[in-house]
């Protein structure tokens, strides 16, 4: 994201989406802040105002532009990239750790004080951890209202909110509207069916994403890696279909992901767009956590120009990002059974899954367990190189969270008796989300950085499916 608010302004003028949740401008005659592709008319320089998040517009007393609905597009993709303080306790925020342990525990967790995060986040972002958890809450708020039938009391608890008044000031002070108002103003198109919609239908969730998206390369990994009992793809190549169970913290998820193709090629022609998705969730509570794991897995906040534009700009690289643009690279729903997966392979993990995890109620298909637990799997005795990562992560020696550091995490990995690097290599990427990762002896110069990661997804898919 550029510093300088002239360049910013331009990509206000020209509706740039590229720049959609890299940041947002507020327009101090109206109050209101929208996001720079926003359609309306342009305003004038001296009355726009810039915020690095929507958290921050919303603090200093701008309310979202129904048009554009700035809190619906991605995150920023630093978020990805980083690996300092802000960047860890943004990736703990949106998988729901303030709700769950409020700041101390959000502090905890990225070992430092409380008073030194709220610090480092309200001077880079303009808000602190409570302000950016309200506003996370306000835009699952917003999706419930205006795409699901359930009742308003019960989105209010899936969205985070502690209490259902807390979340009718919070819905009247971001949207300026109240719960009924904003459900009754939703585009006609995302309307559910309140008459026709099965109470087993689940929760219908659009996950948006910046950019072109290539959808054809991430469901044949998913496919290629599936665990029976825990996960499956079903249908067609441009039609198919991702479920797998998920462990989250308040109970039970099973999640279901659309392949979504535009074109031939597999990837979407439009300059952003979604992956339809359903929820069934034994808790709403687990909402918020489940959307990011998904997030999180199909790569949904990285930001396609800028590993387009670097990735293609090299010789041997370039035909293939022409080939397939809006390539991702998958990370993980859960990364501590990534790492077993990791080490084991998909076989012996189908095997763990039926051995040591825990049975779903009721078989949903063929899903019919969750991975079972470090804790399980370290307390059936395993010897070896799985026996030290199970007790490791049991015990908390060893943390995969989404707050982690990736260094201080690598480093414990290849301290445990049995892991390879290349083994380590792939959790980090996979589990821990780094998008610059290089594999011992595998031939990635320094000028593919900071997306070494995308540039062996591209290898590999090239390999594997030639066009």
């Amino acid at each position: 994201m550029t510093d300088d608010e002239d360049t910013r302004y331009e990509a206000v003028r020209s509706r740039d989406a590229r720049f959609d949740g890299e940041f947002f401008f507020a327009v101090t005659t109206t109050g209101i802040y929208c996001r720079p592709s926003c359609p309306a008319v342009t305003p004038k320089r001296r009355n726009v105002r810039f915020f690095a998040t929507a958290a921050a517009a919303q603090a200093s007393g701008f309310r979202a532009c129904r048009r554009c609905r700035p809190d619906a597009v991605p995150g920023s993709a630093d978020w990805n990239v980083r690996a300092d303080v802000v960047g860890r306790a943004m990736r703990l925020i949106g998988d729901g750790v303030v709700d769950r342990e409020g700041v101390a525990g959000l502090a905890d967790r990225l070992g430092y004080s409380a008073r030194q995060v709220q610090r480092q986040l309200t001077a880079e972002l303009g808000a602190g951890p409570v302000a950016l958890a309200r506003a996370q809450r306000a835009h699952t708020a917003r999706v419930l209202l205006q795409t699901t039938p359930l009742p308003v009391t019960e989105i209010a608890f899936a969205s985070g909110f502690a209490s259902v008044r807390q979340f009718n000031d919070t819905v009247r002070a971001v949207y300026a509207a109240t719960p009924t108002a904003l459900r009754a103003a939703a585009p006609k198109a995302d309307r559910p069916s309140r008459r026709t919609a099965p109470p087993t239908a689940g929760i219908p969730l659009r996950l948006a994403h910046r950019g072109p998206y290539h959808a054809r390369s991430v469901f044949d990994l998913l496919e290629r890696e599936a665990v029976a009992g825990v996960e499956e793809v079903a249908g067609a190549p441009g039609a198919r279909t991702y479920r797998r169970t998920l462990r989250l913290p308040y109970g039970i998820g099973i999640v279901a992901v659309d392949e979504r193709t535009e074109d031939v090629s597999g990837a979407a022609t439009h300059p952003g767009g979604w992956l339809q998705a359903r929820l069934h969730l034994t808790d709403p509570r687990d909402l918020t956590t489940a959307v990011q794991r998904l997030r999180r897995l199909f790569d949904l906040d990285a930001d396609p120009y800028a590993v387009d534009e670097r990735l293609g700009a090299d010789a041997r690289l370039g035909p293939l990002v022409a080939a397939r643009p809006g390539l991702r690279a998958p990370g993980a729903a859960d990364a501590e059974e990534y790492a077993v997966r990791a080490l084991v392979g998909r076989d012996e993990a189908a095997h763990l899954v039926q051995a040591c995890g825990k049975a779903l109620d009721a078989p949903c298909g063929s899903l019919t367990h969750l991975f079972p637990e470090p804790a399980v799997l370290a307390g059936a005795g395993p010897h070896g190189p799985l026996g030290a990562l199970t007790a490791a992560l049991a015990d908390g020696r060893l943390r995969l969270d989404a707050g982690t550091d990736r260094d201080d995490a690598e480093r414990a990995l290849l301290a445990l008796p049995g892991l390879d690097a290349g083994t380590v290599a792939a959790i980090r990427a996979r589990a821990l989300g780094d998008p610059d990762v290089a594999p011992p002896g595998a031939d990635v110069p320094d000028t593919w950085r900071p997306w070494r990661t995308y540039a062996l997804h591209h290898l590999r898919a090239e390999t594997l499916e030639p066009l």
